[in-house]
């Protein structure tokens, strides 16, 4: 990922905030053809200091999926388009649009998991964290033969990064007046997703060690 100096973090508190935001990752991987293999998938995003493990499965007839080695993992942050108009500074700087986001890639080993036991133990933590954000509890139950017998139809995976880009494009290149008037405009849009952003572009300028 092409990542200017001005937008490169390296803290990984703002992996933690991508995935917790956002844990549906798009996975990238080489086939037999040699072409991109590309699955949209949620995941299960573990971290201890360095250590990253990331959690999923494919459905069976996947081409992707049993896919062991290499693979790129893109985490998609927020986003939005930015009008020249906001800036202070439009007319004497020549400001053009632009685009801010934050996103990350992610670069390591795929390795495939087909062990009944281990898949059950998979879809529970991915349904855990994933019922908790709807506000239900729904689990797999292990004594019913008909969720059961659907393990069959799916082949899990480890993702273990070894390689970690983040992007945090959040106008940090810009004069401070610039930034303001931004976040101003992006709160003021009535977008969910542009109101999002704002705030990342806030905690970026209240956290400058985290974003450089």
């Amino acid at each position: 990922m092409f990542i200017p100096s001005d937008f490169v973090a390296t803290d990984l508190t703002w992996l933690d905030r991508l995935l917790a935001r956002d844990a549906f990752v798009t996975l990238v991987t080489t086939g037999s053809d040699g072409l991109p293999q590309v699955t949209l998938l949620p995941v299960v995003y573990r971290r201890d200091g360095e250590d990253i493990l990331i959690e999923g499965h494919w459905a069976r007839p996947n081409p992707q999926a049993g896919h062991a080695g290499p693979a790129l993992m893109l985490v998609h942050g927020p986003h939005a388009y930015l009008s020249p108009g906001w800036y202070p500074d439009k007319d004497s700087a020549g400001r053009v649009p632009t685009w801010n986001y934050a996103a990350a890639e992610l670069r390591g080993a795929l390795e495939p998991v087909t062990d009944p036991s281990e898949l059950m133990d998979m879809l529970d933590a991915l349904s855990a964290v994933n019922e908790a954000s709807v506000g239900n509890d729904w689990r797999l139950d292990r004594d019913d033969l008909r969720q059961t017998r659907m393990l069959k139809g799916i082949v899990g995976f480890r993702f273990r990064p070894s390689q970690v880009q983040i992007k945090l494009k959040l106008s940090q290149n810009h004069p401070e007046a610039n930034q303001l008037s931004v976040i101003d405009a992006l709160e003021g849009s009535g977008s969910p997703v542009s109101q999002d952003l704002a705030q990342w572009m806030r905690q970026v300028r209240e956290q400058p060690a985290a974003g450089s």
